[in-house]
């Protein structure tokens, strides 16, 4: 059975997505989900699921081996980022390599970097009259969004679109695809 660990910041619907998906799977299951927001509602839908789940501090990232202990004790053969808004360290990257990967609401490499997250990048894909965005899973390395493409989707943007519509297109894409790709990844 090989094992997931999610990290997420917000609401969690990937998370959430991700866990209902592999609870029926005899193949993977999500061991654990971390987060950097002691107030995440990904928090709340985890206990809904009973999924163990722990939030941590910015010097248990980055300063410490804390977070590094936690995931070496989980063994995860998957590192999955369901809209996790930190950049990774390094330490945990080497622990890992080629174990983390994250969903990106863009192609990239368009309207990837730092800050471009949510809402700010569909306000951008909407702002710059792109006639398509998608999703884009990669793997994760030192620098934002910039690890090799593992897959892409896409959808159309409509020249009347607001960045909440193709924010919903975008969920939709995730919704379908992420799980399929994580178990993919998992069975290579």
């Amino acid at each position: 059975m090989k094992r997931i660990v999610i990290f997420a910041s917000g609401s969690g619907s990937n998370a959430e997505n991700l866990i209902r998906f592999f609870q029926d799977r005899d193949n993977a299951t999500v061991v654990q989900v971390l987060t950097n927001n002691p107030h995440a509602k990904v928090l709340d839908r985890c206990k809904t699921l009973k999924v163990s789940a722990l939030s941590f501090n910015r010097t248990a990232f980055t300063a410490t081996n804390d977070v590094l202990n936690i995931l070496r004790a989980s063994q995860p053969d998957l590192i999955v980022l369901a809209g996790f808004l930190w950049k990774f360290p390094q330490n945990i990257l080497d622990a890992f390599p080629n174990k983390v990967v994250n969903i990106h609401p863009a192609l990239l490499p368009k309207y990837g970097g730092k800050g471009m997250y949510g809402m700010h990048v569909h306000q951008a894909v909407v702002a710059n009259k792109e006639s398509e965005t998608g999703i884009t899973v990669h793997y994760v390395n030192e620098h934002y969004d910039e690890g090799a493409i593992i897959f892409q989707a896409s959808c159309e943007v409509a020249p009347l679109d607001k960045a909440e519509d193709v924010a919903a297109k975008i969920h939709e894409l995730e919704m379908a695809h992420f799980p399929k790709v994580v178990e993919k990844l998992l069975n290579h």
